[in-house]
């Protein structure tokens, strides 16, 4: 997927029409992406897929919601091309396509990406605090972002970890080695809603698994999908932080996925996880597989890591103060400062690619 996010830098400065133009264009997918929220969490294009054609008096009366509003909500959506509208019927119907429904309602897929605009909602309501702290500091906290942001992390990662994170881990043989000794003990800091620990668990049945996570709600949630997935007997997840990690130890493996940016004091989290790792073991970091630096007109997948840095992951990590202000674009180089710092005696990329838009860390003690 990761490929597919990369574009040209060589742009010459737009004239004012064209950026005029382009800024029209942003204009519309900001819309379009508001009107995917609202499909995705009301249930429409679920009721769509699952139930074929309706008309907005049909969708309204499956989802319990209102027909005027479905009206105009399935019209914007075959105006902009996501669904197909009959027009030889009286009142109209609209149906989702294979494509688009693998997309917006296929949580298995690993193009699945439904839950996408629930970030960009869950920052949208709280511009007035974002807009505060950008002028005196501080920030707004993944707490206070609240279900969408948390979901749409979870379950945006979810099939990737269900479907791709054993084969992966599986390829690197020393540390898949490591992972497959009877009782052996791994640590998974900062797992939000759980998936990573419970694909790990089902992937080495014969080790045990301890899941920190500062999120109270987080750990509600993750508590439920260990449950439902018939784990907790090896998984157990706690509200802790990486300081709390020392009263487990050892382990020998720790992972930290898609979560060390958002720390606001990541080289002392990466200490207390040095210092609870048994010898020879190591700390695994999935984070974004952003460029190694910046240099002006970026790809694709900088300017969407730079979108949630702006809006999300800076913000929630200056909320706590005295914070490192890491932000989403977290460069190679970043980590492996903050790994020197925490003690690693060195940091190495895995042979881990395709990984939706992620890059792997092995980091030594």
């Amino acid at each position: 997927m990761t490929e597919t996010l990369r574009s040209s830098t060589d742009r010459p400065a737009p004239s004012a029409d064209e950026f005029a133009e382009r800024l029209f264009g942003s204009t519309l997918a900001t819309a379009e992406t508001m009107s995917v929220y609202l499909g995705e969490r009301l249930g429409w294009y679920r009721c769509l897929a699952e139930s074929g054609p309706l008309t907005a008096d049909g969708l309204a009366e499956r989802t319990d919601t209102n027909a005027r509003y479905a009206r105009e909500w399935l019209e914007m959506q075959s105006a902009f091309g996501i669904l197909d509208a009959d027009l030889t019927t009286r009142p109209h119907t609209f149906a989702i396509s294979p494509g688009v429904a693998e997309v917006l309602t296929d949580t298995t897929s690993l193009s699945y990406l439904g839950a996408l605009p629930r970030m960009f909602a869950a920052s949208a309501r709280h511009l007035p605090e974002l807009l505060d702290a950008y002028r005196n500091g501080g920030g707004v906290s993944w707490e206070t972002l609240g279900a969408d942001a948390r979901e749409c992390q979870a379950d945006l990662n979810r099939p990737w970890f269900d479907a791709r994170l054993a084969p992966a881990l599986a390829g690197v043989e020393a540390l898949h080695e490591r992972l497959s000794r009877p009782g052996a003990r791994i640590a998974d800091v900062g797992f939000g809603a759980g998936h990573s620990t419970i694909a790990l668990a089902r992937a080495y049945p014969e080790a045990t698994f301890i899941g920190l996570d500062v999120d109270e709600a987080s750990v509600r949630m993750a508590r439920a999908h260990a449950e439902a997935a018939g784990v907790t007997d090896r998984v157990t997840f706690l509200v802790a932080d990486g300081d709390e990690a020392a009263a487990h130890a050892p382990f020998d493996a720790a992972f930290a996925f898609e979560c060390l940016h958002d720390m606001p004091r990541p080289v002392e989290v990466l200490a207390a996880v040095r210092r609870a790792l048994a010898p020879g073991a190591s700390l695994i970091v999935m984070d974004e597989a952003v460029s190694d630096e910046f240099d002006g007109p970026a790809d694709d997948l900088d300017k969407i890591m730079y979108g949630f840095s702006l809006l999300v992951c800076l913000p929630d990590s200056m909320s706590s103060p005295p914070s490192a202000a890491t932000g989403t674009v977290f460069r190679p180089s970043t980590l492996r400062r903050y790994a020197h710092d925490a003690g690693y005696a060195g940091v190495t990329v895995l042979p881990i690619e395709d990984f939706s838009f992620f890059r792997f860390y092995e980091l030594t003690t």
